[in-house]
């Protein structure tokens, strides 16, 4: 039997969200294109298998999760501790600054950058929580909507792989892993969403 048959875990980041400096990182919904590359899915092979769908707290990630689960007919579950990287210190920063902050970000994952969640830190929160749910799945597959950060040190985890952003995801976002649920292997590291039709 081929790791197609089993059972399989998704991350998949929210794709391209509308920016405002004046509102909470945590409150961005997605953008035209985002709703675009989400609603594409619509007719997607490999997520018909799906009977879960887990979502972070964040807008962006809760409007992905619930265009998905329409299509499929499920209901998004919602959980606490899956959100991005605490980045709440320093709240909206331009492209270059947040780039150079994110860099450090990865580079040292045992220090607070500028008073951001240490990755070490923001790796263990996810991964807890994630096996927690993982461990009490019953059948099918299962997608979590979340973010690029939090899912690149999700991955490295699952990868045994150091902390690195050689493994962040492609920028824009809208990207996938998939794991094998029995024996916890990562199939791919991060691809396209477009690649789920």
């Amino acid at each position: 039997m081929g790791y197609e048959d089993e059972p399989i875990f998704r991350y998949l980041s929210h794709p391209q969200v509308k920016i405002d400096a004046k509102t909470p990182v945590p409150e961005w919904g997605l953008s035209d294109l985002g709703i675009k590359r989400t609603n594409a899915l619509y007719n997607s092979k490999k997520l018909i298998k799906t009977t879960t769908i887990i979502t972070s707290t964040e807008v962006k990630a809760l409007e992905t999760a619930n265009i998905i689960a329409s299509f499929l007919n499920l209901k998004p579950e919602i959980y606490e501790n899956l959100h991005e990287n605490d980045r709440s210190s320093t709240g909206f920063l331009k492209p270059d600054e947040f780039e150079t902050v994110a860099d450090k970000f990865f580079a040292e994952p045992e220090k607070s950058i500028s008073g951001w969640e240490r990755a070490i830190d923001a790796q263990a929160r996810i991964v807890k929580k994630t096996m927690s749910i993982i461990k009490t799945h019953k059948n099918g597959d299962i997608l979590m909507v979340g973010h690029g950060g939090v899912g690149t040190l999700l991955m490295c985890h699952f990868a045994n792989l150091p902390i690195s952003r050689q493994y962040d995801q492609p920028s824009g976002g809208g990207n996938f892993f998939s794991v094998q649920l029995n024996s916890l292997k990562l199939l791919h590291q991060w691809l396209p969403m477009e690649k789920l039709t």
